[in-house]
């Protein structure tokens, strides 16, 4: 039973599903969310996530067999596909209800916007010149989510939308870069395939740093030479990891994105 857990939670695409749940928790307490409510966003969120890393470990395990990926549970044979159906099944009752527990506008934001995107990408998009598109309205909606979860509902700020939307663009390049060989070997062909490493990775700098300027300097109130000081650093951080190679560049999104966070609770 432990090592079955243990292949859920690395099923689960661990490393995103924790970021974006974290930024999600932090962007409830930004908005000013009682603790009931940033622990209801939270589980929403979670549950959520967790829908979408089975159902992309499930749609793609002929593919992740196909190319020997010994890192996915599913491929390998340790995770049975019927306990991962199980589990996605679970996770869907629980992210319709937490969702619907937000409310009607917050509720269906999550899961047409956020939860939507994600499967359309594994179902169909990842596969298309458009794979950056859920990734850009999934990240760009979790705002959203989180001020029309408020009593009454309110509009996030203009500018966290276009944070999420731009960490979003960049998550997507540097998630794909490690696999794109593989993803070429069994025909998928999102726009970083099509782009090549070099501008992908460019192009992946170039949004998370974008990303971290407008969180550091579009917020109202004096800015300080801290925010010049953490922007230099994130974008540092990007252009190591991209040189860096391997995952190294998503864990650094990862990263700005929860840094960026942080400073919004700063800047609150």
């Amino acid at each position: 039973m432990p090592a079955r857990a243990g292949a859920l939670v690395r099923a689960c695409h661990p490393a995103p599903t924790a970021a974006v749940t974290v930024l999600a928790t932090l962007a409830a307490v930004v908005a000013g969310h009682a603790p009931g409510g940033v622990v209801l966003v939270a589980l929403a969120v979670l549950a959520g996530q967790l829908t979408i890393g089975w159902s992309n470990d499930l749609v793609d395990a002929a593919r992740d067999r196909a190319v020997g990926r010994a890192d996915k549970p599913v491929a390998t044979g340790e995770l049975p596909v019927p306990v991962l159906r199980g589990a996605l099944l679970a996770a869907s009752v629980a992210c319709v209800v937490a969702s619907a527990l937000l409310g009607v506008a917050a509720g269906l934001t999550h899961l047409v916007l956020l939860v939507g995107s994600g499967w359309a990408y594994n179902l169909w998009l990842k596969r298309t010149v458009l794979s950056w598109l859920p990734y850009v309205v999934a990240f760009g909606s979790l705002p959203a989510v989180v001020w029309l979860a408020l009593d009454p509902p309110a509009r996030p700020p203009a500018w966290m939308v276009a944070v999420g939307a731009l960490l979003g663009l960049g998550a997507h390049l540097v998630n794909v870069l490690p696999d794109l060989a593989d993803d070429a070997a069994t025909g998928v062909r999102g726009l970083p395939h099509r782009l090549g490493a070099r501008a992908t990775g460019i192009l992946a700098v170039a949004a998370l740093t974008a990303g971290s300027a407008v969180a550091l300097l579009a917020p109202a109130g004096r800015t300080g030479p801290w925010a010049w000081v953490l922007l230099a650093a994130a974008a540092g951080l990007a252009v190591g990891a991209i040189l860096r190679g391997g995952r190294a560049p998503f864990r650094a999104a990862l990263v700005i994105a929860v840094v960026d966070v942080v400073v919004l609770l700063v800047r609150a």
